[in-house]
């Protein structure tokens, strides 16, 4: 039941500019408990048009037009009838709604023909979402997400000036204008740099990344890059706050003679030593390291991952950039007290990819060495992408089925969320848990986080059946 309430007072002006293109109004996916919205009234299915006359694109601008204190809401219920709503809060409070997208008008789509996109490596016949390839700025500064500029519209830069979206996530992949036009295959590639430097101008900080292909990126040309975005970073202001080197990831699926090399392993230890002699550098002269490797160039290479503290803030976790190392300290703080034996016996397989398996096998045998537990740790590889060596986050429904057939499983398998799509049981090929559970004859169990991966597998606490 829809009601009006004044939570207090003082308009503010807000910095959106009034919209005059289509936007779909903004469907609620959930209420908060005990929020502001639950209290007047707003359900899951309703859907939020206009906040002040203006309205929102997406969650960003719902988020500043929200923090005024006045607010005249108008809403369309689930049965198509608009109630305006006037609310009166403290400045900044949150009204405890979630949406069921963050874009509210049409997501911004990439326009390069990368030869190396994942999304373009991919078989068809799958979910449509898999086939978007966005390049919005919204979802880097929303999520961290990884754009190329290539397609913004003046109005876009615009807006991101006004509404200081910082920091942004940059695919960066060569500075030199000539590399950069061959990889993403456009001609408005090239201006990267000028880009940055607007960056530097107005005052938006970034994160870039650089897919190392080889033979085209690499070498003196990845040296170049590195150097020239590192000018970005100076005491009186830092624009690019780090750089993640990542390999070239390649699948069976991917398009015939598109010039591509895989990463071996001696190229992997090659890369290592040159990026490794260039953060050296520029610890001395930034007080940084500035770039770092993907964890997966480690793995590749057979060499062991960087100290933690060599990460220094994990700028690039999230980019796969210390993930793991991250990950191994955690389970090395987890594993320091724990218990001589389980209450309940108990036999359970632990999942993961191939290529991190050597990395896990030594907290593996020190769990096992807990009375009652057994744990048996497989590291797959890909049949469904035609990878031997994968990272845990790639494995399908049917590599599960594939590589466990036959396997002794235990009472159950244990599987991160990290294989699955977010807030879903699907896995990246559309099978769901409960197909693969029915094919192992098995049950899965989905650990959410690494901190409670080791509650979960000695049975301290509990996990996602299914």
């Amino acid at each position: 039941m829809w009601q009006e309430i004044n939570y207090t007072e003082d308009p503010n002006d807000i910095l959106v500019p009034s919209i005059t293109y289509r936007i779909n109004p903004a469907v609620i996916e959930s209420v908060e408990s005990n929020s502001i919205a639950q209290e007047i009234g707003f359900e899951s299915g309703d859907s939020i048009v206009s906040i002040n006359g203006k309205k929102p694109r997406d969650l960003i601008d719902y988020q500043i037009l929200i923090s005024e204190e006045i607010l005249e809401i108008s809403v369309l219920d689930k049965n198509h009838e608009i109630h305006n709503i006037n609310i009166e809060k403290d400045q900044d409070v949150n009204l405890g709604i979630n949406f069921k997208d963050a874009l509210f008008d049409s997501i911004k789509q990439c326009n390069n023909r990368c030869p190396f996109c994942f999304i373009d490596q991919q078989p068809s016949g799958k979910r449509k979402s898999l086939y978007i390839k966005d390049d919005d700025y919204r979802l880097s500064f929303l999520y961290g997400s990884y754009l190329t500029l290539t397609n913004l519209k003046k109005e876009d830069w615009k807006r991101i000036a006004m509404q200081k979206l910082s920091p942004l996530f940059i695919s960066v992949h060569a500075t030199d204008p000539a590399t950069r036009e061959k990889l993403l295959k456009n001609k408005k590639a090239g201006v990267i740099l000028d880009q940055i430097s607007w960056f530097e101008k107005n005052s938006i900080q970034i994160h870039a990344q650089i897919v190392v292909c080889p033979d085209i990126n690499d070498g003196d040309i990845l040296e170049k890059s590195i150097l020239e975005l590192a000018e970005f970073y100076k005491k009186s202001s830092q624009t690019v706050l780090s750089v993640a080197i990542v390999p070239v990831g390649l699948t069976k699926f991917r398009p015939e003679n598109d010039g591509l090399k895989s990463i071996s392993p001696e190229y992997a230890k090659k890369t290592i030593k040159q990026v490794e002699r260039i953060q050296a550098s520029l610890q001395n002269t930034l007080g940084t390291r500035f770039c770092w490797l993907a964890d997966e160039w480690y793995l590749i290479a057979g060499t062991n991952l960087p100290s933690y503290k060599t990460y220094e803030n994990m700028p690039q976790e999230s980019n796969g950039v210390g993930t793991i190392r991250n990950f191994l300290e955690t389970l090395r703080e987890k594993t320091q007290n724990l218990p001589k034996k389980v209450k309940k016996q108990k036999k359970i397989s632990w999942i993961v990819g191939k290529l991190v398996y050597d990395a896990l096998i030594p907290t593996v045998k020190k769990l096992n060495l807990i009375d009652g537990l057994t744990i048996n740790l497989y590291g797959l590889p890909s049949i469904y992408w035609g990878q031997d060596q994968v990272v845990t986050g790639l494995l399908t429904g049917e590599d599960l089925i594939h590589g466990l057939k036959n396997k002794d499983l235990g009472e159950a398998v244990y599987i991160p969320s990290i294989m699955l799509k977010l807030n879903t049981d699907l896995f990246l090929d559309d099978k769901n848990i409960k197909e693969v559970a029915n094919q192992l004859n098995t049950k899965i169990h989905v650990l959410d986080d690494s901190n409670d991966i080791i509650n979960n597998l000695i049975g301290i606490s509990s996990s996602k059946k299914f």
